[in-house]
């Protein structure tokens, strides 16, 4: 099954998540089909905390992509900022 989730990037104690489409077999940082946005959240001032490519996520939806929980409430967040 292809999945939409997080993958942990960043430092230590600094994390950084790239939204990503990969395998739901595959191990949370491994490899993957498709990086469809980012998450940072310790964004502080002006930095960009949330950037999602909501078409590719529609795509990937309409072809039968399940979304984890999280991302699935990043998207809400994101369709009421693209609003």
């Amino acid at each position: 099954m292809v999945t939409i989730r997080l993958s942990r990037g960043g430092a230590k104690k600094k994390p950084f998540y790239h939204i990503v489409v990969c395998d739901s077999r595959k191990a949370r940082d491994g490899r993957r089909i498709e990086q469809i946005g980012f998450f940072n959240p310790v964004a502080r001032g002006a930095e960009e905390r949330l950037r999602l490519d909501l078409e590719r996520v529609d795509y990937w939806t309409g072809v039968g992509a399940q979304m984890s929980d999280r991302v699935k409430t990043l998207l809400s967040e994101a369709r009421t900022q693209a609003a």
